[in-house]
């Protein structure tokens, strides 16, 4: 069985009682709202991909202003023509603020629209549960950056 340890950034972005969110577009066209952020490439730093991130899915420029936590998950996947995987991904979560730029959508990417939701109405949205997790480890800041929702997530 092939193993697989993907390693992304994302960030929390709450401005005015609203969470900068990017819609997520799955393979079969399934659309879900979720933190803009996304896989580091090789030998990147945690803290610059998430800043283009943030950028290449929201035209906003970003500065990450605390470190909320690190969620693990883990799948076993069937892989095209292959062996089963069995997939890893830390997902490392950020509180940013904008600092700049201005709101767009990402073009040719694995999102297709970027908006500010009222916090009061994100349970109503479509979304992954990393979502769920960011804004969870956002408000209750846990001291060794677990969230109690670590381990109910989809994706």
């Amino acid at each position: 069985m092939r193993q697989d340890l993907r390693v992304a950034a994302y960030a929390v972005c709450v401005r005015d009682g609203e969470v900068l969110l990017a819609r997520w577009v799955a393979r079969d066209g399934t659309k879900r709202w979720t933190l803009p952020g996304g896989g580091m490439d090789h030998g990147e730093e945690p803290v610059r991909t998430v800043v283009r991130e943030v950028e290449e899915e929201t035209g906003y420029l970003a500065e990450p202003t605390a470190l909320l936590g690190i969620d693990s998950i883990r799948r076993n996947r069937p892989r095209r023509l292959r062996a089963p995987g069995d997939f890893q991904g830390l997902r490392i979560v950020y509180e940013a603020r904008i600092t700049g730029g201005e709101l767009r959508h990402e073009t040719g990417g694995s999102t297709d629209r970027a908006a500010w939701h009222p916090l009061a109405a994100v349970p109503g949205l479509t979304r992954v549960a990393l979502v769920d997790i960011g804004l969870d480890l956002w408000r209750e800041r846990p001291p060794v950056g677990r969230s109690r929702l670590t381990g109910q997530q989809d994706v």
